[in-house]
């Protein structure tokens, strides 16, 4: 077996940033062929810098390598000034820890981050020599699986996929590649794809597309997704997956000595998950909906982690990960620690993700006594009104005084995330965004001022487009029309013209995409197969996109891209995703769709009794994570 990056050695002043393709990280792991049973490619669809970032991966890593008879090695989505090299030396996509080939593995997986990553993995696959179609591959080609967030639909990919993995993917992936292995050591290397497949679907969290089919009426409405005869089990496949999940996170595998690039990252700092899920309800949030329910590392557990991460890495910050970081119940105690145990060696504390509340701004200026950067918040929506729609539990007064107090610490830029195109928003709701930031700067101004501080406070608005995604109260709206996401964009820049307030807005092409992919069904494959062909890549990278070749692919395919985004479901109708369980109550979804029209917001129900989403089972009762004085 070739060992490929020796033969892109010559070429390496050709490329930007060849060490994106090099390996030989520090703590990185190199295990022999021959003494495994499994050989895992993980393949993350976005640039090195992108992918060394994910924590997830990080996690999976040690997860894989920590069983002797497994082999976990890593790939990533070439730039494109690399994949014209590979392409023009017929050199194939290759593991940066071995060097091996793609095609050489016994499996490759992708992990589903976002939408807009969703023609890299195929054009990942042609570099790999992998056939792009499920149903063309065979005995001797290697498994396709995928995870991560938007595999709580991977409908589109459906075609191209072997088997994706819902759910939480260390508790999984192992168990799944044990498998492979010993089907394969049972048959003298071989492996039968068909009865494969079918023990795969058997391990529970394992959904295997070629088992189900989708069953269309006249009007080319999904009215069912039959499970179909499982190879050798006698039996038809399960009706619903439900998703693996991790429930004690205080022992799950956690990675204290990661890889470490010798390049800068988009997140180059030591990264220690303190809880995962979520319980504030936010009506348009997926991770919110599918990471549930919230699980805590104990302090303790992280003080030991956070050690041996400073001593296993170089790293001068330490990011305390989660969807919302101040809800740890031992969050105070847990930053003092550390403060205290890296004091003295220029190691920063960084908490990515804040509630709007005066407990956010104390632990922020306890961890930035050095240097205060810009804070961050999201009131998501411009008026009280909608913010109930979306049950964002935070008030603009509670906004104001957060700012308040985040000023008066010493703080003089302030960003705020909104969202556009939310259900039930209108033009009120838009102007809302601009009034509040502009309360926003007169109010932070003011203290300034009273502070006896130069200047003014700086705010940044960054607006997107609502996406509807799987799995959330929101799963059965539409979205605007591009000329009503232009509209409302327009209004806004002619709207806010204080100079202290910037205004930026993502791309409503991309997001009609997004929502186009989030809620789609298989139909969407040959879209995606033909975007590729056309030369589609990096669809998130805004110097790569080429809108004109999607569009191409659309017409086709025959299908009508804006009508998919803004389509409203039925409530009783079959969603492409009906056969996933990640957990959710659908009858809560639904209750939740109703609670929001009536602009009723639901408590958290960690601090205000169970809102009975399913997830803790029939008699739900989560148990109490902290005190909502705390918080």
């Amino acid at each position: 077996m070739n060992n490929w990056k020796q033969d892109i050695e010559p070429f390496l002043n050709d490329i930007s940033k060849p060490q994106r393709y090099l390996g030989g990280e520090l703590n990185e792991i190199v295990k022999d062929w021959t003494a495994v049973s499994c050989r895992f490619l993980f393949a993350f669809p976005d640039v090195y810098e992108v992918g060394m970032s994910h924590l997830g991966l990080q996690i999976l890593y040690e997860a894989v390598n920590q069983t002797p008879e497994l082999l976990m090695e890593r790939t990533f989505a070439p730039w494109t000034d690399m994949e014209a090299l590979l392409r023009r030396e017929s050199i194939p996509l290759f593991g940066l820890e071995s060097g091996r080939e793609a095609a050489d593995y016994d499996c490759i997986g992708f992990t589903l981050q976002h939408e807009m990553s969703y023609t890299n993995i195929l054009n990942m696959l042609s570099l790999g020599n992998i056939p792009l179609w499920a149903a063309e591959r065979g005995d001797e080609d290697i498994l396709v699986i995928a995870g991560g967030p938007c595999a709580s639909n991977p409908e589109p990919l459906a075609p191209f996929l072997d088997a994706v993995i819902l759910g939480e993917g260390e508790v999984l992936l192992p168990r799944l590649l044990q498998t492979i292995g010993n089907h394969k050591a049972c048959r003298g290397g071989k492996m039968d794809r068909k009865t494969l497949l079918a023990e795969l679907a058997g391990l529970g969290g394992v959904y295997v597309p070629s088992f189900y089919e989708p069953v269309y009426d006249a009007a080319g409405e999904l009215t069912a997704i039959m499970p179909l005869e499982m190879p050798g089990m006698e039996r038809k496949a399960p009706a619903m997956i439900k998703k693996a999940r991790l429930k004690d996170l205080d022992s799950a595998c956690f990675p204290t000595a990661p890889l470490v690039p010798y390049i800068e990252v988009v997140h180059d700092r030591m990264m220690l998950e303190i809880l995962r899920g979520c319980t504030r309800g936010c009506r348009f949030c997926q991770a919110g909906m599918i990471y549930r329910p919230v699980r805590e590392r104990s302090c303790e557990t992280l003080l030991r982690q956070a050690d041996a991460l400073k001593k296993h890495t170089g790293h001068n910050e330490i990011s305390l990960t989660s969807l919302s970081s101040s809800d740890h119940t031992c969050i105070k105690e847990l930053v003092h620690n550390l403060m205290e145990n890296f004091e003295g060696e220029q190691i920063s504390v960084s908490l990515p993700s804040l509630r709007a509340n005066h407990f956010s701004v104390e632990l922020a200026n306890e961890i930035q006594k050095v240097r205060k950067t810009g804070f961050t918040f999201a009131p998501e929506a411009g008026t009280q009104r909608l913010r109930d729609v979306i049950n964002k539990g935070v008030t603009e007064e509670a906004l104001l005084q957060t700012i308040e107090h985040a000023v008066q610490a010493g703080w003089s830029q302030v960003k705020l995330y909104f969202m556009v195109g939310l259900p039930t928003e209108t033009m009120e709701d838009v102007d809302g965004i601009a009034a509040l930031c502009e309360r926003v700067v007169r109010r932070g101004t003011q203290v300034m001022k009273e502070k006896g501080r130069f200047g003014a406070l700086k705010v940044t608005a960054s607006v997107s487009n609502f996406v509807p995604k799987a799995h959330t109260p929101f799963q059965w709206s539409g979205q605007d029309t591009q000329e009503v996401f232009k509209a409302k964009h327009a209004y806004l820049r002619q709207r806010i013209r204080d100079r202290r307030i910037s205004y930026h807005y993502h791309d409503p092409f991309t997001s009609m995409l997004e929502a186009v992919f989030a809620r789609g069904d298989r139909r969407l494959a040959v879209v995606i197969a033909k975007a590729t062909e056309k030369g589609c890549r990096f669809d998130s990278w805004t110097e790569q996109f080429k809108g004109e070749a999607w569009k191409t692919a659309f017409e086709e395919s025959g299908l009508d891209m804006q009508a998919l985004a803004s389509k409203t479901f039925h409530l009783t109708a079959i969603l492409p995703w009906s056969h996933l369980d990640y957990g959710i109550d659908p009858d809560f979804l639904k209750r939740e769709q109703a609670l929001a029209f009536k602009e009723t917001i639901t408590p958290d129900c960690r601090y205000h009794g169970c809102s009975r989403c399913g997830i803790c089972g029939p008699e739900g009762g989560l148990v109490l994570f902290g005190k909502a004085e705390d918080l």
